[in-house]
């Protein structure tokens, strides 16, 4: 039972933890220095795993964000390994083997001095969620289709406003596209199975 539903309990676990973190956030963001709390239209996620506050004081929010990240990691890390066992390719399943794997460190060195470094995650991330929409295109999934295509619209959409400095907009759109993500991962996980990627497979041995 748990290992069926695994990947919910982490992420479900994860938002829960996050969302103390944020109600014990003390203050401060970068749009503003003394702002009250965390502001979730102001703050990024990422404000959450500092030792001190924007505003100077000390982050009491932080080993909730921390213990959170961690179980947001494990969660996505679990997720491309079990879409990498349902991919009908042999050679692009091992590649989201491996992501889920290389996923489980790198996501949690964001909240970590690495933060840096574990940004590569997002882009880990981007490229398991492409791989997989690239192969739910070709299949009868037509509402996941849908989704895919959203969600990585939303994670092209986050890059563009924060590479180009539109820090007030990149913020908003940072929980867009962490929303989509996590949807996105959860349909994925309960609504696909071997058998529709299967046939992608037979398909293409006809041609």
């Amino acid at each position: 039972m748990i290992k069926k539903h695994a990947v919910l309990i982490c992420l479900v676990t994860s938002i829960i933890l996050i969302v103390i973190a944020t109600l014990v956030y003390p203050g401060g963001s970068l749009l503003d220095k003394n702002s009250i709390g965390f502001v979730w239209s102001k703050n990024f996620i990422s404000n959450l795993f500092a030792t001190e506050a924007i505003n100077g004081s000390e982050n009491s929010g932080r080993m909730w964000a921390i213990i959170g990240m961690a179980f947001h990691s494990v969660g996505y890390g679990l997720f491309f390994i079990h879409m990498s066992k349902r991919i009908s390719s042999r050679q692009w399943a091992t590649i989201l083997k491996i992501v889920g794997v290389t996923n489980i460190l790198f996501i949690f060195l964001i909240a970590t001095p690495l933060h840096d470094l574990g940004v590569i995650s997002i882009i880990l991330t981007l490229f398991g969620l492409f791989i997989i929409t690239v192969f739910i295109l070709k299949t009868k999934l037509h509402l996941l289709k849908f989704c895919c295509i959203i969600c990585l619209m939303t994670y092209y959409c986050f890059f563009f406003l924060f590479g180009f400095g539109y820090l007030g907009w990149a913020v908003i759109m940072q929980k867009v596209y962490i929303i989509s993500s996590m949807l996105l991962v959860l349909g994925l996980e309960y609504f696909t199975k071997y058998e529709d990627f299967k046939q992608i497979k037979s398909r293409e041995q006809r041609i």
